[in-house]
């Protein structure tokens, strides 16, 4: 629900404009993200898996970290990302994305470690690798392969 601002929603690449008020409904299945669109934008998201335990995984503290991604600086993320899971330590998913950008800014161990470290928080990492094309520069490495299946 966007509660104050304007957000776009990607839905599996459709894009869905949603100003103050509007309420998406996302099936569990379907890729997404979120842009504020204006400043001051506020989107209150709630979901879970009936008789599962929320499990956090971190995506809001990617936020600051997503543009230096979508730029190509790999590099200049993976050392913000670094930063952030030296602050907040017990977030899979932020472990998972500070290991795609290693991988293609070419740091194969350390992408390697945090992919490794991701997994062992939270399974879901594991699935999202085998199919995640920024680990395709060390997809065939045999520690990938371990890690992955």
């Amino acid at each position: 629900m966007v509660t104050e601002g304007r957000a776009r929603f990607e839905l599996d690449g459709e894009h869905v404009d949603a100003p103050a008020g509007t309420y998406v409904f996302v099936r569990p299945s379907v890729r997404r993200t979120a842009f504020a669109e204006e400043p001051g934008t506020t989107v209150l998201a709630v979901g879970g898996v009936p008789g599962k335990a929320f499990e956090p995984g971190g995506w809001e503290l990617w936020g600051p970290v997503r543009p230096l991604y979508q730029a190509g600086d790999y590099a200049q993320a993976a050392d913000r990302a670094r930063e952030l899971v030296e602050e907040h330590p017990g977030y899979p998913m932020l472990l998972f994305n500070l290991a795609c950008c290693e991988s293609l800014a070419g740091r194969k161990e350390d992408a390697l470690e945090h992919l490794r470290a991701a997994i062992e928080q939270s399974e879901r990492a594991r699935t999202y690798a085998k199919d995640d094309s920024d680990f395709d520069p060390i997809r065939d490495e045999p520690a990938f392969v371990e890690l992955v299946g």
